[in-house]
């Protein structure tokens, strides 16, 4: 019988962590619920499976797209007379983001203990930043949520084209930087060292702008530079999708 490692909130409103035997995921929401936990997030217990998850969630971002998304879907939702609890519920289990969606499951929870959508929100800085959440609680504190979220969606929606159009924009110029750097590279590595022999073996003195490519040439011929700068580039790609 597999086990199933759940993340929930009790009756208390208190975050828990819960592990159970079931034959089915459904079994083991049933089981938990008995017991008084409200599930959040529930998987089977596999250690590298759940490892692997953990990491994809946190590398995974949340785009502008992704809250248009959400936020067009929820208006319809709450402007049709659906509840609360109910329409983040529906969204959290359509949702394709793993990060968004284990967020929206969280926000799901508190609404369900009393927390007012905005402080649940709050608490996920990652997916809803401060402007999202302030206007959320001005829709709240105004009867109008629905209107909020529609204008949210407008903005966001406009944001991301933009985004788009820029990414579009710069195509061009970053393929012709990255071929740039490609052929730097080539010559660095392969052309340079035969001029590099020819001028040692004429012994000439050479301006300081060749000696410079020539000490970049010989950094570029070291495999293990190459792991340092790879290294470097795969912690810099890593934060930005992280941060």
């Amino acid at each position: 019988m597999p086990t199933y490692v759940a993340i929930g909130r009790d009756t208390s409103g208190a975050q828990r962590k819960e592990r159970v035997s079931a034959e089915t995921p459904s079994d083991a929401r049933n089981l938990l619920k008995d017991q008084g936990l409200y599930v959040m997030d529930l998987k089977e217990e596999s250690g590298f499976n759940l490892d692997m998850e953990s990491i994809k969630t946190s590398m995974t971002k949340v785009t502008v797209k992704d809250k248009a998304i959400f936020s067009r879907q929820f208006a319809a939702l709450v402007n049709a007379g659906v509840a609360l609890v109910r329409g983040l519920g529906v969204l959290a289990d359509d949702c394709s983001n793993p990060k968004l969606k284990k967020a929206l499951l969280a926000i799901n929870a508190d609404v369900q203990q009393g927390t007012n959508l905005s402080d649940a929100m709050r608490k996920h800085p990652a997916c809803f930043d401060n402007l999202y959440v302030a206007l959320i609680q001005a829709g709240e504190v105004g009867g109008v949520l629905d209107e909020v979220l529609n204008r949210l969606a407008k903005l966001l929606e406009d944001l991301a084209r933009l985004q788009n159009q820029i990414k579009s924009a710069m195509a061009y110029p970053v393929t012709v930087g990255f071929l740039a750097v490609i052929i730097f590279v080539g010559m660095m590595v392969f052309l340079l060292p035969i001029f590099a022999d020819m001028f040692e073996d004429l012994g000439a003195d050479l301006p300081v702008f060749t000696q410079v490519m020539m000490m970049i040439s010989r950094f570029l011929r070291q495999p293990l530079n190459w792991v340092f700068m790879i290294a470097g580039i795969s912690a810099a790609g890593f934060a930005y999708r992280r941060y």
